[in-house]
């Protein structure tokens, strides 16, 4: 899966981290008014700072629903605080613009409507984290040392000599405490990284240790929530209940002792059981007064809870939300979204120079496989998001094996998303070549966006010839000004790697020029498009796109691109006008069959023109079950809502909520609940198809057979599932596609008539 080039992720990031000084301050202010008031306002940064940073994952309508829904609560909060300042007495002009700027924010929001919700969005958060500084600045507060003295003060025993020097005490102690406490966050932090990098991997470039690192800074945010949401907010409530019987105690271990042997006893258990009490009200207070107490007494509780969710989290199965190793990818991604086309045209470019330079003509990016001529029938696979390498990929080797060793199959291609989650050649090992094992024709790929994420050299040394590799990489490196931690050495051990697994697995690849190709025959045209990260492509790859598309007018063509016009029950193409792009540019070069990975199952769609178009119809299909953990947007779609009147799908609602519903723990199934009855609006069920990812049969994984057969003048294509050809009882569909020669039990097959000569 991919994510967007949206500002609204960026500046969400940017006000949750605005939230959290606000929410940390909270605790300093010196009054209870300004403690709320710190704690309203960061509550409310930080769920809009939460609802950007997923705002990709959001439908726009609800995104700017919910934006004016909380700009609204902080108007009215900051409605109510003027009135009370006006009826008071005291001054208002601050509270007033705040009032005035929120409301200003809604109206622009329904003023503008989507068209202008990034730009609003953007400046409204600029200043609410202005006013949050200009409040941070401004409020009075305790600092760590008053913590002794405001948790007497909260007993209400201010004037007690005695306590106030318990306090003092007990401050000390603690402040004594922080070398050891700092040592146990360090080996924590210690045991953390090498936890992550025994089960990432480390190349020989300093940037293999990037990675762990940032496992490692997922674990601490992890055992800051786990803190600061889950155990300080549980003690509190049980101080708040045990509070008057604290002062009860204080009361009668202060007052002069009775006598006997019983009685001094009973007063030195309630006292050391008051002074636990206390100590925990000074720690609190010293945490409140200080971010960096704060932040150390956090991780001092949170981090053995990260240590035991870091060390369990494979059980688990592939989940991008629990294990902090894939958060890791998200840094790739963002970093990747942005360079991705500039890589690629630099790639492109290099190749071709190279080309020239040996005296060939302008590569065309064509490939020859053996078997693939003008007038003879040949078949070939698709296999979409392979590279998971766990259960749910290999459960489909025997399948794809006995498929691709086929007479007729003469090559296999390999959709999207090679190797997870990050693309790097260390894990090509057994997330490609292991599973793939056995399979001896031609192996070609294009990227998918997780095989940019490392710049796309796994995938450059896997699939390029080795002087192309070499050229490609090279090119990307002076792409980015030679600020690389991969070196002409590196480069030399990748396509050596490459070459030295290729031989001891027998898996033919390295054949092509770019991530991108063709192959032609006289009646058919098989064209790949890369489309990177964020569904695009550079200049180069168009120019050579329009010249291919050009070359196969009149020959049935398919086109395999990283990511699909259609899927999850929703026209794609809305989220990037460069992506809507392509499919329009398909369209006027009357393309027929389109298939993409990325979205994990099965997916067909037709595609009927209208108006100057009403003759071309365009038949779509989401080829990503491959291997991947199963997507779950098309599975919980409302039928009623489908981009065309015309579709099917694998796996059916029915065996894959069933599946869900036996797998789910206790745990999860709230969010199971709230998934399958509210579609998990506002976001969708896509966003937590990892969430239920269960790598337990019964399994739904997929791919395509296609069947050239010009002696017929047709290609079929052929879909199969984990034990063989899908019949149409595997799947659900639209009323009445099925042909009325076919039953449930018919093996599903799709034909479409080459054109005639």
């Amino acid at each position: 899966m991919q994510s967007g080039e949206e500002p609204g992720p960026d500046v969400g990031v940017l006000l949750v981290l605005t939230a959290c000084l606000e929410l940390f301050h909270g605790f300093r202010r010196s009054s209870p008014a300004a403690q709320r008031s710190a704690w309203i306002g960061g509550g409310i940064t930080l769920g809009l700072g939460l609802l950007l940073i997923n705002a990709p994952f959001i439908a726009v309508k609800a995104l700017a629903l919910l934006v004016a829904g909380w700009f609204a609560i902080d108007a009215y909060r900051y409605s109510v605080k003027t009135f009370r300042a006006w009826r008071a007495g005291r001054g208002v002009t601050q509270d007033l613009l705040a009032a005035l700027g929120n409301l200003a924010v809604i109206i622009l929001i329904i003023l503008l409507r989507e068209e202008g919700l990034n730009w609003t969005v953007a400046i409204a958060a600029s200043l609410r984290i202005f006013g949050t500084a200009r409040n941070i600045l401004q409020a009075e507060i305790h600092t760590a040392e008053d913590a002794g003295d405001t948790a007497i003060n909260d007993l209400g025993f201010s004037g007690n000599a005695e306590l106030r020097a318990l306090g003092d005490q007990l401050e000390d102690e603690e402040r004594a405490r922080g070398p050891a406490d700092r040592g146990m966050i360090r080996t924590f932090a210690a045991v953390l990284f090498a936890i992550h990098l025994g089960r990432m991997g480390l190349d020989e470039r300093g940037l293999g240790l990037f990675s762990p690192l940032l496992a490692v800074a997922g674990d601490i945010f992890v055992a800051l929530a786990v803190t600061f949401g889950i155990v300080l907010p549980a003690s509190l409530l049980l101080r708040k209940a045990v509070r008057p019987l604290e002062r009860k105690g204080w009361e009668w271990c202060l007052t002069a002792p009775t006598g006997g042997r019983v009685d001094g006893w009973l007063r030195w258990l309630v006292r050391r059981w008051l002074t636990r009490r206390l100590r925990f009200s000074v720690r609190l207070r010293q945490a409140r007064y200080s971010i960096s107490t704060a932040i150390r007494k956090g991780l001092q509780i949170g981090l053995p809870v990260a240590a035991i969710l870091a060390a369990t989290v494979p059980i688990w199965g592939m989940s991008w939300f629990f294990d902090t190793e894939n958060w890791a990818a998200g840094v790739w991604d963002s970093w990747a979204a942005s360079r991705t086309d500039t890589w690629r045209a630099a790639m492109v470019h290099a190749v071709a120079a190279r080309e020239n330079a040996a005296g060939h003509p302008y590569p065309a990016f064509s490939l020859a496989p053996p078997g693939v001529a003008d007038s003879a029938d040949f078949s070939f696979l698709v296999i979409g998001d392979p590279g998971e390498g766990d259960a749910s990929q290999h459960i489909l080797r025997d399948q794809i094996i006995a498929a691709a060793n086929q007479p007729d199959v003469r090559f296999v291609v390999i959709s999207s998303d090679v190797v997870y989650p990050t693309g790097a050649m260390k894990d090509y090992e057994t997330n490609f070549w292991l599973p793939f094992k056995g399979v001896t024709k031609p192996v070609y790929a294009i990227p998918g966006n997780h095989d940019w994420y490392d710049a796309l050299e796994g995938f450059v040394a896997t699939f390029f010839k080795p002087d192309a590799a070499r050229a490609a990489m090279r090119a990307r490196i002076e792409a980015d000004l030679r600020l690389s931690s991969t070196t002409e050495s590196h480069i030399d051990a990748l396509v050596r790697e490459a070459s030295r697994l290729r031989q001891e697995y027998r898996v033919p690849t390295g054949f092509q020029d770019g991530p991108f190709f063709q192959i032609q025959t006289g009646t058919f045209a098989l064209i790949t498009i890369d489309t990177g990260v964020l569904r695009c492509i550079d200049e180069a790859q168009l120019a050579w796109l329009k010249s291919a598309l050009d070359a196969a007018r009149g020959k049935l063509t398919l086109v395999i691109l990283g990511h699909p016009f259609y899927a999850i029950g929703e026209d794609q193409t809305a989220l990037r006008p460069e992506f809507a792009a392509i499919h329009q540019l398909l369209r006027e070069h009357d393309v027929q069959l389109v298939m993409a990975g990325d979205t994990h199952d099965l997916e067909y769609y037709i595609e009927r023109g209208s108006g100057a178009d009403s003759g071309k119809t365009m038949y779509h299909f989401v080829n990503g079950g491959g291997g991947a953990y199963l997507s779950l947007g098309t599975a919980l779609a409302r039928p009623d809502r489908m981009p065309t009147l015309d579709w099917a799908f694998y796996p059916a609602t029915e065996p894959i909520v069933a599946k869900i519903d036996a797998n789910t723990p206790f745990w999860k199934a709230p969010a199971w609940w709230w998934t399958k009855q509210f579609r998990s609006w506002p976001f969708s069920p896509e966003w937590l198809s990892a969430a239920f990812d269960y790598n337990v049969a019964p399994f739904f994984q997929s791919f395509i057979e296609i069947r050239v057969e010009p002696s017929a003048r047709r290609v079929r294509l052929l879909p199969y599932g984990v034990h063989g050809r899908l019949r149409w009882a595997d799947l659900d569909t639209s009323p009445g596609l099925l042909s009325a020669g076919s039953s449930p039990d018919s093996l599903v097959e799709w034909v479409f008539p080459m054109p005639k000569p």
